[in-house]
């Protein structure tokens, strides 16, 4: 019996050490089929080679516009043009539409949106955001000749007043939130929503500062602002698809960078608190 029992130990040990190599070889092999970390390719690894950033855009004054002889110019354009030379690539600018960039970008149609973008929880499902670079806030300019003397938000949310403010934008979301019970119509260009206030068919428009003060300045007599000052206040991130730390980190680390510089700082005072540019445009 005591001879049996020591051959059956035997046994059942000699299997488990069989089982036990088996398992090993299957991690050893499945390790070395792994791709190493370092040789994953990334969005920057594609960006580098290739030797050019797509940036996804739209339009919106002062962030990016386009000038009198054709060119690109804004404080996004700036901050783009800055990140692909501190890259060593060639920058090309894909304007979109505001409404559709987040899907251009999940569809591989640019590499990163630079366009003044809000970070906000809904977005942040779909993409990735950077540190903040920025911060803006939504303010409003009025039509003196609709809606005279008002100076709260409270005297435009009744439904006798028309608000216009881009289709997409954070403006859209904030004219929907504090103004509930105003109309709201919503517009594919910018340009449209300001001559809807500018001819009188809209009372007011609601924008990303300092647009409404830009039309202000530009149309006095016409335009007032009811406000003091914005009534939302919004970080503004890079977006890229999900799933990329390297290249999140190097753009992270980017900001990090030039903001330390002052470099942010000095682009957003020129193009936010001067009108040195304004003859460049149309």
């Amino acid at each position: 019996m005591k001879k049996t029992g020591y051959g059956l130990f035997i046994v059942v040990l000699a299997a488990s050490l069989a089982l036990v190599g088996c398992s090993d070889g299957g991690s050893a092999e499945t390790t070395q089929d792994a791709t190493p970390a370092e040789e994953r390719s990334s969005q920057l690894d594609e960006i580098i080679e290739r030797g050019t950033i797509r940036v996804g855009m739209s339009t919106f004054v002062p962030w990016a516009m386009q000038s009198n002889d054709g060119e690109l110019i804004g404080f996004e354009i700036d901050v783009a043009r800055r990140l692909a030379a501190d890259m060593g690539v060639d920058i090309e600018f894909v304007p979109t539409q505001w409404s559709g960039i987040i899907p251009a970008l999940l569809t591989g149609r640019f590499d990163v949106i630079i366009g003044g973008m809000s970070i906000k929880p809904d977005r942040n499902l779909r993409v990735n955001f950077t540190i903040p670079y920025d911060f803006s806030g939504i303010a409003m300019a009025a039509n003196a000749e609709n809606v005279p003397g008002r100076t709260t938000l409270e005297e435009f949310n009744n439904p006798d007043t028309v608000i216009a403010a881009r289709l997409g934008t954070t403006a859209a979301s904030a004219a929907e939130r504090f103004l509930p019970n105003a109309e709201i119509r919503l517009f594919e260009q910018e340009t449209q929503a300001v001559q809807e206030a500018l001819n009188g068919s809209a009372d007011a428009i609601v924008a990303s500062a300092p647009l409404p003060a830009y039309l202000v300045v530009d149309n006095p007599g016409t335009l007032y602002l009811p406000l003091d000052d914005t009534f939302t206040k919004e970080p503004i991130g890079f977006a890229l698809q999900k799933g990329d730390v390297d290249t999140l980190n190097y753009f992270n680390n980017w900001i990090r960078v030039v903001e330390s510089e002052g470099w942010l700082a000095e682009r957003k005072q020129y193009w936010f608190g001067t009108r040195d540019w304004a003859d460049r445009v149309e």
